[in-house]
Order: structure tokens, then sequence, then C-alpha cells
């Protein structure tokens, strides 16, 4: 199947010339690109050195080339295309459908599952891990079912169960304490959505992450064929951490989180249909900025001992704790917190549902006769451009 090169100006021309001709009889040329450089070109056209057409603008060529190939074998080099540049190249060029070939390095398109699924089928990805996908997921979720669109959301995630598990809406407490009794990972996002945004959830699991976002084992293609199963308006599939959900879907939406982000983060990016930007990131200019506002899921009784217990968010709006912990991910410091809130006499935990939760948080409360109360992070700022994107789907 035929190949785009990429080359540059830091090679002598007949060096390249010689490559290129192998390349041509080994697989044949879609194209040539020249990615800038100068040390060993001399003067006149391009097409002149090489011996055929050349393309520039690189982003530009592969995306006009695309359709005519199957791969990119890279035969540039430093200073014209470093590392960090070889990898947005080849970010592209999987999104383009196209492999991506240099020296010691082969990378694939991922592949993605069909879902037996006439409706609506959206997707929330992020460039990384607790950027908002499953506050932001939930949200569009619970956004959908106020307009009757009758929505599921497929979670996947590290803990998710080893088949496709299917949790009601509303699942409460109790639920939850029972799954943990019983070994299970309580807090994991798929009952997170269940919990808090009040739809039905299918959870999922994955191991393992490609730079493209493909894990290496999932049963997430199960989890679609089950939620098809229901019936619904609209299914929702919440990728983990970096991973994309490995199903076709219609419309995706991409979370950049805060800070650079490393390079194939902008696959993820080019592969969206609305980028989010969290405050600090360093998103592209088209992306809807929004921020996440953290809120009891249900008000607080007057004059309560409150404990709030959260993975990093130091506040939460209208409530003033005795006791303030955000070790709810690191365990070994999580128990003095969980220490000093039964020494304040707290009579409601007030927790995120993450990490340690329910097996710890929610199982301490029982035992001091504390009343839990869930925290949901609010996405302030995307309801409009999430509503239209869902319009756009169907």
């Amino acid at each position: 199947m035929a190949v785009i090169a990429l080359i540059d100006g830091e090679h002598h021309p007949a060096t390249v010339r010689d490559a290129l001709e192998r390349v041509e009889r080994e697989r044949s040329l879609a194209g040539v690109v020249f990615c800038g450089g100068e040390e060993k070109l001399p003067d006149g056209p391009l097409e002149h050195h090489y011996g055929r057409a050349v393309e520039t603008e690189p982003e530009a060529a592969l995306r006009r080339l695309a359709s005519g190939a199957e791969a990119i074998v890279d035969l540039a080099d430093e200073p014209v295309l470093p590392a960090s540049a070889k990898l947005r190249l080849a970010a592209l060029a999987l999104e383009l459908g196209l492999g991506y070939e240099a020296p010691g390095m082969r990378l694939d398109p991922p592949r993605y599952e069909p879902v037996p699924f006439d409706g609506p089928k959206l997707a929330v990805i992020a460039t990384g891990k607790r950027t908002g996908k499953t506050a932001v997921a939930g949200h569009w979720a619970t956004l959908l079912q106020e307009r009757g669109a009758d929505p599921v959301i497929v979670c996947m995630g590290r803990g998710g169960p080893p088949e496709p598990r299917l949790a009601p809406a509303e699942t409460g407490l109790d639920e939850l304490l029972a799954i943990s009794e019983d070994g299970g990972h309580a807090a994991s996002d798929y009952l997170e959505d269940a919990a808090i945004a009040g739809v039905p959830t299918v959870g999922c699991r994955r191991v393992g992450g490609g730079p493209a976002g493909e894990p290496v084992e999932s049963n997430v293609p199960a989890g679609a064929r089950l939620a098809a199963s229901l019936h619904p308006g609209v299914i929702i599939f919440e990728g983990s951490g970096a991973c994309i959900p490995p199903v076709e879907v219609d419309r995706t939406v991409c979370i950049v989180g805060a800070g650079p982000h490393e390079p194939f983060a902008d696959f993820r990016i080019l592969r969206a249909d609305l980028a989010l930007a969290a405050p600090g990131a360093d998103a592209p200019p088209h992306a809807v900025p929004f921020s996440l506002r953290p809120e009891p899921v249900e008000p607080l009784p007057d004059g309560a001992r409150v404990a709030l217990f959260t993975t990093g968010a130091g506040a939460v709006d209208g409530v003033d704790p005795v006791v303030a912990s955000t070790n709810l991910a690191r365990r070994s410091a999580l128990a003095a917190d969980l220490d000093r809130a039964a020494a304040e006499r707290c009579d409601v935990y007030l927790t995120e549902l993450k990490a340690a939760a329910i097996d710890t948080v929610a199982v301490r409360a029982r035992a001091e006769d504390a009343r839990v109360i869930f925290v949901r992070n609010r996405p302030d700022g995307v309801d409009e451009a999430l509503l239209n994107l869902y319009r756009d789907a169907g």
C-alpha cells in the first residue's frame, strides 16, 4: 500500500532521493512532504532536487494526501523534526487513519468497534486524569434527561467490573456499601454517574493505554451492547484517564486539562467536535472555557458540623466545614483526617464519590453515626455547547 514520505533539507538531496526511490520500489509513494531545513539544499525548485512532486506545509499536505495512503514514513530528522514535532505529526496521522513509521517506532490508528444502536452516540474524553470527565458526562446526561432524551451512560475505568454491569438510576449509599462489602470498587466512576447524575449507567473496565488512547483490553464494546439493549434515547460513553472508549460515536467532547499537555494530547483534541478548556489549560483557540463548581447533591441540615473529604477541591459552595481533607485519594493521610472528624463530633461527612469515599469514609461515618452526603462537581459554562452538540448528532 502507498505511503507518504516526510523529508527535510538537512539531508543532501541525493541521499533523500535514493531513499525515496527505495520506498517507491518497495511500497509505492502517495506523496512526498517537505518539512523544512536548508543546510544541504541548493537553490532551485524542490521537484528538481528530489525528482518528483513535493508538497510543503506538512499538516495541510497530510490532510490532502491521506485518502491515497495507508501510512506515513518519516525520513526527516532533528533539528527540523525533533521528537515533539514528530509526535504531533504522528497524532495527526492517526487521526487521519494513517499509520506512522519512524526508526524504532510504528504506530497504527486505534480501532473503534461499531455499536448496534441507531440513536445518538456521544463521548466524553480528556487529555488526562482528573480533568472532569465524570462531571461533564453526568451533567450532559442530566441536561438530556431533563429534555426527555432518556440517556444511558457507558463508563470505563481501571476498577470497573469484569463483566459490564448496569447500575440503576439513583443508586444509593446502601447499595454502594454492599458493593464494597462484597469486595468491589464502590467508588468507580460508573457508580458515581448512577448515584449523582441519576441515570442508568453501564460500568466497564479497561487495562493499559496507548499514546492514542487505545486500551490494551476493554469490555466497553460489550457494555455498549448492554446499553443498546435498554433502548435508550442516547448513549454517552465516558473515557478513563487519557483512554478513549474503543467504540464508534457520532460526536466527541474533549476536556483539555490544566497546564501544558504532552504531544499526543493533540490526537484527542483533533478527534473532538468540541473542546472544553479547564482553567489554566494550554487549549486551542476554539475551546470553550469551563470550570467545575463543587456543591452538595442535597441541602445540608441546619447547624450541621461538616467534615469535607475531596481529592483536591479545597472548598465547596456554601459550606464552612469543621474539618476539611483533600486526602480522599491518599489513604495513609486520610486516616488521621477521619480521626479529627470523629474528635470534632462531625455529624455530616460530605464527600466526593471517588477513591476511598465508600470503603473508608462512609464506613467510618456509619460507625460514628454520621450522615453521608455526596459532593458533585457541576460544570459551569458548558450547557449550550453540550446541547448543541447533541442536536448535531441527532
